[in-house]
């Protein structure tokens, strides 16, 4: 496995200009297009290899569809064939076959759908073999698992003949990400009413329509935390808007709080230096990727913090609660869990350099990168940016960061 150096700087400047477009957006306005028959114009779609799998598996002939590690995809396309009467076997990773899938799975049933488990009951890979028919138009789903079931069922619910209604029961979390869902089915023309617990949306006929993606704010984070993190610092952000779709465009406040600045350029954003707090509490419920992100520039500010809403982390592409545990204390810091709540407690004196494990996650590599503002870092298996943000290396030396393998 290939480890990845990166040289420390403490001052730097320039544009990210292989931001990639947001893969959220990106994979459910891919869903739309083809619920309204392909044929929409869509403009800047993501270049993450989630978005590229979902781009090549949504109208694939081939009967087993292996999404690899992509869950959206897995998530959205197990929905979408279920709906359109495709008779399919969905799988993916050894990771992936560890990713709970039951409650979508069970939602789909009571409506109609025909799906068996090919391995451990309640988790890929799936047979989906027809829809017999609409047998209920109501259903109640839990809203504290993934927004991304949710999303999954919305998506197809104008489709059915009898329309939905859709129950969220407990805490809902990511609910941004609903909200973005219900948005984004109104550009293509169907009706949402979402409502504080439930969501309701009647039959009807997706049209096509011109659609452009704009920038990924979660990988826009990464950015804001070496902003945080430098003795001096700017950076250009290109098609993001702080009035956006994404739930992730949270990190403009938080990381006001830990000493970034933010301000609007057309099309664009710039961070500059600020000024921090001395402690930081945030609930994560809504922004789970943006997570790994601030609990790093704490640790290594010497900020101590309270989290919330860190649960969804370890059903994500690893428990990623355990690995930033592992790697925070690396450079001496450490996450520690309580019964409602986790404390950052962070490093009181940094190492000079250290090796970050990746864990087959893109947003560890990412979340520890930004330390090389402070250090030299060395990451192990980088080429796992390529799930969200394939060119995130190549931007590190744009703004003249030292890269080599």
């Amino acid at each position: 496995m290939n480890t990845l150096s990166i040289k420390s700087k403490s001052r730097f400047s320039g544009i990210a200009e292989r931001l990639p477009a947001s893969k959220s957006i990106s994979n459910r306005v891919l869903i739309l297009d083809a619920l309204s028959g392909s044929k929409s114009t869509l403009h800047n779609l993501s270049d993450a290899n989630d978005t590229q799998l979902m781009l090549k598996r949504i109208g694939s002939p081939e009967r087993v569809i292996d999404v690899e590690d992509a869950g959206t995809t897995m998530r959205f396309l197990t929905a979408y064939f279920s709906v359109t009467g495709q008779h399919k076997t969905l799988t993916g990773t050894d990771r992936m076959k560890e990713r709970p899938i039951g409650i979508l799975v069970d939602a789909l049933r009571s409506l109609g759908a025909e799906i068996t488990y090919l391995e451990k009951e309640g988790f890929p890979p799936l047979e989906i073999k027809q829809f017999s028919g609409q047998k209920t138009n109501a259903i109640s789903i839990r809203g504290d698992v993934s927004s991304q079931f949710i999303s999954a069922l919305m998506m197809i619910a104008p489709v059915l003949p009898q329309g939905l209604s859709l129950r969220l029961e407990g805490k809902v979390g990511s609910r941004p990400y609903i909200e973005m869902t219900a948005s984004l089915m109104k550009a293509f023309g169907v009706d949402v009413e979402l409502l504080e617990r439930e969501v309701q949306i009647p039959a009807g006929k997706y049209q096509p329509t011109t659609f452009s993606v704009e920038s990924d704010w979660s990988a826009a984070s990464y950015w804001f935390a070496f902003t945080a993190l430098a003795e001096e610092a700017e950076v250009q952000l290109p098609r993001l808007f702080l009035e956006s779709l994404q739930g992730d465009s949270a990190i403009v406040g938080v990381m006001r709080q830990l000493g970034v600045n933010t301000t609007t350029e057309g099309d664009a954003i710039r961070l500059t230096k600020g000024t921090s707090s001395d402690n930081l509490s945030h609930d994560f419920t809504h922004c789970p990727d943006l997570a790994q992100t601030v609990a790093v520039v704490c640790a290594a500010r010497g900020i101590p913090g309270k989290f919330t809403g860190l649960e969804s982390l370890r059903i994500k592409e690893t428990d990623r609660i355990a690995a930033l545990q592992n790697e925070l204390r690396k450079i001496g810091a450490d996450l520690v869990e309580f019964a409602d709540h986790w404390e950052l407690r962070p490093s009181a004196k940094l190492p000079g350099s250290a090796h970050f494990n990746t864990y087959k996650d893109h947003r560890m590599a990412m979340a520890f990168a930004p330390l090389a503002a402070l250090m030299n870092v060395e990451i192990e298996n980088p080429s796992v940016v390529r799930k969200s943000y394939p060119r995130f290396w190549d931007d590190l030396k744009t703004v003249g960061f030292e890269v080599s393998e």
